[in-house]
């Protein structure tokens, strides 16, 4: 892939270690309440089912008393080579956040969907209905993210705003708001996964914890051959894991 990653220097990411994830998708109910994601009145139609945070089950294909699965769960992977930025005609998704993070501007999407089509994580979802709540459960609506409406493509952002929040604690104690302590800023899914199977942090900062979770010798990044440079990690000892990930498919 052309191109070079863009230098942050704070570069937000998040490492999944697999052997620790039990599927249960806490981190997916926890993705859809804090960005205020639609309930899905059908997940099985793709038209209408949106999830920032999808939870893929994995096979290695084998009988019993060799079959095993495993569980990986899919945020958006925050590419340092994005390819969904080199195809937006509006800039309404860009590399230029501080943290590395890939944004996505609603009010610029004009539904176009290129992006979508660009991306070999999945990790966009458009809108093409009006989102609706049940009766009451507007209520429980988060004032901190913007609700899309139909005709745009929405995605991961790492709980953007929660950054901002831990900005504000920082100045507020008199700290350094470039140079967060570790856990200060977590995104919402990591904040719920009961098997503590998600790390979040600054994967150039060595006083946070993936700064040495990414050295792990197990350590993978999804379809790393196209030279997307994610800033998602992923963790597991065994084998035909890591070799899914990359997509080494069996020879036929």
């Amino acid at each position: 892939m052309s191109g070079h990653s863009k230098e942050f220097p704070i570069t937000w990411g998040m490492v999944i270690d697999i052997d620790k994830c039990t599927g249960c998708g806490a981190c997916m109910a926890s993705c859809q309440t804090e960005n205020n994601i639609e309930p899905q009145p059908e997940a099985s139609n793709k038209l209408r089912s949106t999830s920032w945070m999808l939870v893929y089950e994995l096979t290695n294909d084998k009988a019993f008393p060799d079959h095993d699965i495993a569980f990986l769960p899919r945020p958006c992977q925050q590419c340092g080579n994005p390819p969904c930025v080199s195809v937006c005609p509006v800039v309404a998704t860009d590399k230029n956040e501080d943290g590395g993070i890939v944004s996505q501007v609603y009010p610029r999407c004009i539904g176009c969907r290129y992006c979508v089509a660009a991306c070999p994580y999945h990790v966009r979802y458009f809108g093409w209905y009006d989102p609706v709540w049940p009766e009451g459960m507007e209520k429980t609506l988060s004032p901190l993210t913007s609700v899309r409406p139909r005709g745009v493509v929405e995605k991961c952002s790492f709980c953007h705003h929660r950054w901002n929040l831990a900005k504000d604690a920082a100045r507020a104690s008199g700290k350094n708001p470039d140079n967060l302590d570790d856990g200060a800023y977590v995104t919402a899914c990591v904040q719920n996964c009961p098997s503590g199977a998600l790390s979040f942090g600054d994967l150039k900062n060595p006083k946070h914890k993936v700064h040495e979770l990414i050295k792990n010798p197990n350590a993978f990044r999804l379809l790393q051959r196209l030279g997307t440079n994610t800033q998602v990690y992923y963790i597991s000892r065994r084998e035909w894991v890591r070799k899914l990930g990359d997509n080494y498919l069996k020879s036929e």
